[in-house]
């Protein structure tokens, strides 16, 4: 069967149609996005460090590179969008957008997911945490969490770039996500939005409640150590949760509802696709001792 496809380019209506709103927004996202790189710089601080010999860092690493890869799929185009009137994007590009941000998002879930096993077999199983962490399960662990991600995001694509679109080819949103892109299909696209919010919903529920239950065990666990162990599990795990709730607490609500659009939808995918990955690097370093150490040993190295 042949794909009705006469839409060519798509129109993104942006954030806002106020221009002092729009040239605000620039400078904010600019700085956000000028932060969210250089707080990654603790990729060249660890990566040569000792530290990285540590799972915990060694996943921290590949967590700041899929901050990098996740915003960059959609913050550059929003920042460059701000500046112009009419905001296009062309159907190839949208395509790949779609593709591109599901399959770095999910590995950055899943990263945070392996962050939180880690963090219990240190805690609940202290004795035997170098035999299990051990550097080929933390690199079976990284891969695993590529696969998810090719595994929630390739399904997703296939659906998606199967929809056909005659018109009309406006987007009420500053990037191309799935559920805006089924309002403007030019089919009945309820099936295909019940697919969708299963594989991209139920996803996230999924990988969040085994956090949640995670950190549940972590924290009765920790019941039982000494005052200075708690202090310093908890100072590690508090970083991971921040992060997570930044990260969950918008995207929950953004995919596990029914295949529709709302008018806050573009205010709450800031903060998953803009300002948590603009904070991981600082609530990782800012509160963490020998990263600060490393980074500064990096510095002083490189000067």
């Amino acid at each position: 069967m042949e794909i009705q496809r006469n839409v060519s380019e798509f129109i993104l209506l942006g954030l806002s149609y106020d221009q002092n709103i729009e040239m605000f927004c620039f400078v904010l996202f600019s700085v956000c996005y000028a932060a969210l790189l250089a707080g990654n710089l603790i990729i060249l601080s660890i990566k040569h460090s000792p530290l990285l010999h540590q799972p915990m860092y060694y996943f921290l690493l590949h967590l700041s590179s899929m901050d990098i890869c996740f915003t960059s799929t959609v913050t550059p185009k929003l920042i460059a969008d701000l500046l112009i009137e009419r905001k296009t994007i062309s159907y190839s590009s949208c395509m790949l957008q779609v593709f591109t941000m599901h399959f770095f998002g999910m590995i950055e879930v899943l990263i945070l997911t392996v962050m939180a096993y880690d963090r219990y077999v240190a805690i609940c199983k202290p004795l035997h945490y170098m035999l299990i962490m051990n550097r080929t399960r933390c690199n079976l662990l990284v891969l695993a969490t590529w696969a998810g991600g090719a595994l929630h995001s390739f399904p997703q694509f296939l659906i998606v770039i199967r929809l056909p679109f005659c018109g009309p080819n406006e987007i009420d949103h500053y990037f191309c996500d799935i559920f805006p892109l089924l309002k403007v299909a030019c089919t009945d696209t309820y099936v295909i939005g019940v697919l969708l919010l299963i594989n991209s919903g139920m996803a996230t529920l999924i990988t969040f409640m085994v956090l949640f239950f995670s950190y549940v065990v972590i924290l009765f666990t920790l019941r039982n150590q000494s005052a200075e162990g708690r202090r310093k599990a908890l100072s590690t795990c508090g970083s991971h949760i921040t992060v997570i709730v930044l990260f969950f607490g918008t995207s929950i609500f953004s995919y596990l509802r029914p295949p529709t659009t709302f008018s806050e939808d573009k205010v709450l995918a800031l903060f998953y696709t803009i300002i948590a990955p603009m904070f991981n690097p600082f609530i990782y370093t800012l509160r963490n001792s020998e990263m600060k150490s490393a980074m500064r040993k990096a510095w002083f190295q490189t000067s």
